[in-house]
C-alpha cells in the first residue's frame, strides 16, 4: 500500500512535534492556512489546502510537507507550508533544538509576490522613510510601506526610544534594513531584499557564522535585551535569536508565525 503523503495526513489532522518546543502541536492544512491568510489580509484572499489565493485572483500552490526532506534543502526550496512548519516561542530566549529555525524556511516566490523583487526594480516604488528612535539616533532609514510595515517600525522606535537608556543601547546604530542580497548560506533573497527587515546594533550583536562551532552543535549565544525583542513581537516581527542558527540582531516582518495581536 503506498505510504500518505505528508500532505494528505495533515489535511485530515495529524499532530506535529514541532522542534522548537517539547510539545506536540496538532494542527491541519486548513488551520496553517488560516494562520496565513489571517497574517496578510491585505494581500491574501484565502486558500483550499492547496493553493493560497491573492486579492488580484493570483492562485499560488502551497507545495508539501515531506518530514524525510533534508534541513538544508527546505531552507533552498522551502514551499509556503514548510514555511509555517515550524513552531515559534515566545518568553525568555533559550537555546533552541537542533535546526529549529522557526522563520528560516522562506517561500521566494511568496515574498517577491508580496513586497517586489529588489533585483528587477520591485521594491523601490513602496518605500518610505521613518526616523528611527528619534530621541536618541534620530537616523532616517527607509522601509517597505506593504503590510504596514513602516507605520509598525515606527511605533517599535517609539516604544523603544521610551525604555531605559541601557536598554535601548542595543537598538542603535542600526545595521541596515534595505539590502538586495541572498542570504549567506541558502543563497535565497534575504528579507533585508524586501524592506521587511532590520538589523540592530552589532556591538550587541551574535551570528551563527561569526562564533566558532563544533561538529556537533552550534553554542547558542544571545546579548540582546529581551524588552526591546518583546516589542518588536508584539508589532508582528519574528526575531533571529529565537533560532538555533542564531542572528541576534535581526528581526524580520513575519506576523504568520506569531499570536494574532488585537486590532
Amino acid at each position: 500500500m503506498t505510504r500518505p503523503s505528508a500532505l494528505r495526513l495533515l489535511a485530515i489532522g495529524v499532530c506535529l512535534q514541532w522542534l522548537s518546543a517539547s510539545a506536540v502541536r496538532c494542527e491541519t492544512i486548513g488551520s496553517m492556512l488560516d494562520r496565513l491568510v489571517q497574517a496578510y489580509p491585505q494581500a491574501l484572499a484565502g486558500h483550499d489546502d492547496e493553493v493560497v489565493i491573492w486579492r488580484d485572483g493570483t492562485r499560488m500552490p502551497v507545495g508539501q510537507l515531506d518530514p524525510e526532506r533534508p534541513f538544508a534543502d527546505k531552507l533552498r526550496n522551502a514551499t509556503i507550508l514548510d514555511q509555517l512548519s515550524l513552531s515559534y516561542p515566545l518568553g525568555a530566549p533559550s537555546p533552541p533544538a537542533v535546526n529549529a529555525d522557526p522563520g528560516r524556511f522562506r517561500n521566494e516566490a511568496f515574498f517577491k509576490k508580496m513586497y517586489g523583487d529588489c533585483n528587477a526594480g520591485g521594491v523601490a516604488g513602496h518605500l518610505v522613510s521613518i526616523t528611527w528612535l528619534p530621541k536618541s539616533f534620530g537616523k532616517t532609514v527607509k522601509v517597505t510601506r506593504i503590510n504596514g510595515i513602516a507605520e509598525r517600525l515606527t511605533e517599535i522606535s517609539r516604544e523603544i526610544d521610551d525604555l531605559d537608556p541601557k536598554i535601548k543601547r542595543a537598538a542603535f546604530p542600526i545595521a541596515g534594513v534595505l539590502s538586495c542580497r541572498p542570504v549567506a548560506d541558502t543563497g535565497r533573497m534575504s528579507m533585508h531584499g524586501y524592506a521587511a527587515a532590520i538589523d540592530l546594533n552589532l556591538d550587541y550583536s551574535d551570528y551563527w557564522l561569526w562564533n566558532a562551532r563544533s561538529s556537533v552543535s552550534i553554542p547558542y549565544k544571545n546579548r540582546f535585551p529581551q524588552q526591546i525583542v518583546e516589542i518588536f513581537e508584539r508589532h508582528g516581527f519574528i526575531w533571529g535569536g529565537r533560532w538555533y542558527h542564531y542572528d541576534t540582531m535581526h528581526f524580520e516582518y513575519r506576523p504568520e508565525l506569531l499570536p494574532a495581536q488585537p486590532r
